[in-house]
């Protein structure tokens, strides 16, 4: 991988994206994970305003650290970022006093994390409409278009995604080319959605280099019935999400009319 040229190129595609668009810079969601401290990192590299966004709802301790650590990393190096924290605990606690009191099961907490989520992307929207800037999604490839591991109109909905077509191994690569924060390199990937420090790998059974190997797999035609033992576990698991979460990956589906009941 040619690291400093793709870096280059994503930073070009940034800038040109939004000229054409007439906006005024960005705004983007900060976890104190790898994939926002890379985006937020080459938003800032463009020149264009950037307004890092701190959201915690319940967060562990040392996610909101990382987090924060990142965004003064910036600041110092670029006179271009602002940051806004934006505490939705309290949001988060009205809305759920809000709901039918119904009795807990698995369901009802994956409702309340995806809520976690949509909370975030409201709150990124109000500082895109009030700053007149464009809300940059954090997703990288096999969270994006292999196993749809995000909320559907949460982190999902944003208005454009620089490292949508970038492998996590890959966004490390970048990342420490840049030199971001050593506590976010090392830090075991997480969503941060269930107010615990449970892994990514804990949620989805297996790691990002090995969704990566399957979703190269999946290039080649290849299924679970051509491996053996552990790859062909990471190759059901990947299967399994791919394919459950394939309407986030895919077009909104029309129900498009024909012509003859249309006259």
């Amino acid at each position: 991988m040619k690291k400093q040229e793709t870096i280059e190129y994503i930073v070009n595609w940034l800038k040109s994206y939004t000229e054409k668009s007439g906006t005024k810079g960005y705004i983007v969601g900060v976890s104190g994970g790898i994939d926002s401290a890379l985006t937020s990192y080459l938003a800032a590299l463009t020149g264009f305003p950037t307004t890092c966004v701190e959201m915690p709802i319940y967060q562990s301790p040392n996610q909101v650290s990382r987090a924060r650590q990142h965004i003064d990393n910036l600041q110092k190096k670029f006179s271009n970022v602002s940051r806004v924290e934006v505490d939705l605990s309290p949001v988060f606690d009205h809305f759920i006093g809000s709901l039918p009191n119904v009795p807990g099961s698995e369901a009802k907490d994956m409702s309340l994390v995806n809520s976690r989520a949509r909370l975030r992307m409201t709150t990124l929207y109000y500082f895109a409409a009030l700053e007149g800037k464009l809300v940059v999604g954090t997703g990288n490839k096999v969270e994006d278009f292999g196993v749809g591991f995000y909320t559907k109109y949460g982190d999902g909905g944003v208005d454009l995604s620089p490292i949508a077509d970038l492998y996590k191994s890959e966004v490390y690569a970048l990342a420490k080319e840049l030199g971001v924060i050593e506590d976010i390199l090392v830090a075991p990937p997480t969503d941060g959605l269930w107010g615990d420090d449970r892994t990514d790998e804990d949620q989805l059974g297996a790691t990002y280099p090995e969704l990566e190997w399957a979703m190269e797999q999946e290039k080649r035609n290849k299924s679970p019935k051509d491996f053996q033992g552990r790859e062909a576990e990471v190759m059901r698991i990947y299967e399994k999400y791919n394919r459950a979460n394939k309407h986030k990956m895919l077009p909104i589906p029309i129900c498009e009319i024909p012509e003859d009941l249309m006259t």
